[in-house]
């Protein structure tokens, strides 16, 4: 059977051509060496991605920053030295006409006190909440500091696109720092950076601006926003609906919007991703909860969305979209769980996350996933893989 929605080409503003609807969205590896380099891991990785058939292919995190990481065994790309092992790591992952974007971060206050003891931010408010004790108070950025970090993110751009990487998406989700300078709450600038939405989205556009000078016209740059940051008191909807406008004025050629569960939504992602689809003519990938094919034709058919963004079944199913489009794909739910509802909803990031890493180890190392359902097993898998410190939260929520 040919699905006729998914199987269907697609051409960004900047003119590149996806061949189909799959968008392999963020996993962070955590598999990089000492120096935050990547290795022959990434490399058989993500090739199997590539080989798996999704047209386009994002990394996980990567830091612009290496006195600033959101996780153990982040990738940072701050200098040129490095450009030997990306170029292996592109070309194993444009394999098979497959776009391969780079996702460029910091983590600002978010940087986990492993990591930092004095992180920065768009303004020294800590972070609270249950998660409050892994991060520390971070100090406000200076006015030169916010400057120096706009062309972090774009000397990366510069060198993932030298490398044969055919893309980069800015992460703007999930309260790191892009997010947090959206947002009101963690934002109480009086700069240029503060203030009304068109200042506290500076940063981003910014950035957007920089890369964009320096990579050309013709080279993707994605834009990454999540629904769960809507905030009454920080990011409303209406100030949501304006960077999207804003970014879709300027020439963003697509803008991933992640959500709880688009095949059981508790916050309305249908109907939120159907507005923001017609109110710009970007495309819009969604990324969350996708799991049968009939939800992703709907996404489509229904003009909730133009591409379909897919995550923790490719931690252990890369060809996923392949076997969709090949129709030998049978959904898998792979419900996790401690035995105690208590416990799964409460260490729910923590289960699926280690699980997610050992998936993508093994793949990594020429191995079979390893399929289970005891979340116990799980957590034990991120232990074994980074010590204690592969528990520790990572976000603030």
């Amino acid at each position: 059977m040919n699905y006729l929605q998914v199987s269907k080409v697609i051409t960004l503003p900047c003119g590149v051509t996806i061949k189909n609807r799959f968008v392999k969205t963020a996993l962070s590896e955590t598999m990089a060496t000492d120096d935050h380099q990547p290795n022959h891991l990434f490399n058989r990785l993500y090739r199997q991605w590539a080989i798996g058939g999704a047209g386009i292919v994002i990394t996980g995190n990567v830091m612009v920053d290496r006195h600033a990481l959101a996780e153990p065994g982040n990738i940072v790309v701050d200098s040129d030295r490095v450009l030997p092992k990306l170029r292996q790591w592109a070309a194993d992952g444009t394999i098979n006409d497959t776009q391969l974007w780079m996702q460029l971060n910091h983590p600002g206050r978010q940087s986990p006190k492993m990591f930092s003891s004095r992180p920065v931010a768009p303004s020294a408010i800590p972070i609270t909440g249950k998660n409050r004790r892994a991060f520390e108070s971070p100090r406000a950025l200076t006015a030169n500091e916010i400057k120096e970090l706009v062309q972090k993110f774009v000397k990366s751009a510069v060198i993932a696109q030298k490398a044969g990487f055919t893309g980069v998406q800015l992460h703007g989700a999930f309260g790191y720092l892009i997010n947090q300078f959206l947002s009101s709450k963690m934002n109480h600038r009086t700069d240029d950076y503060g203030g009304s939405i068109e200042n506290r989205m500076r940063f981003l556009t910014d950035i957007y601006q920089g890369i964009r000078e320096a990579c050309g016209p013709k080279f993707p740059i994605s834009l990454k926003l999540s629904l769960t940051d809507i905030d009454v008191t920080g990011f409303t909807q209406r100030q949501f609906e304006m960077v999207i406008k804003k970014m879709a004025a300027l020439g963003i050629d697509m803008i991933e919007i992640a959500g709880d569960d688009y095949e059981n939504s508790q916050i309305g992602f249908s109907g939120q991703a159907h507005f923001i689809n017609q109110l710009v003519n970007v495309p819009i990938a969604l990324s969350g909860g996708f799991r049968h094919i009939s939800a992703m034709e709907e996404a489509l058919g229904r003009q909730d969305a133009s591409l379909i963004g897919v995550c923790t079944p490719m931690a252990f199913m890369t060809d996923m979209p392949n076997q969709i489009l090949r129709s030998r794909y049978q959904p898998f739910v792979l419900p996790l769980s401690t035995g105690s509802n208590w416990l799964d909803d409460k260490l729910k990031s923590i289960i699926v996350t280690s699980y997610c890493e050992e998936q993508i180890r093994r793949i990594a190392e020429g191995k079979q996933p390893k399929l289970y359902r005891n979340a116990w097993l799980s957590m034990l898998a991120g232990i074994q893989l980074h010590g204690i410190k592969g528990l520790k939260p990572r976000r603030a929520q």
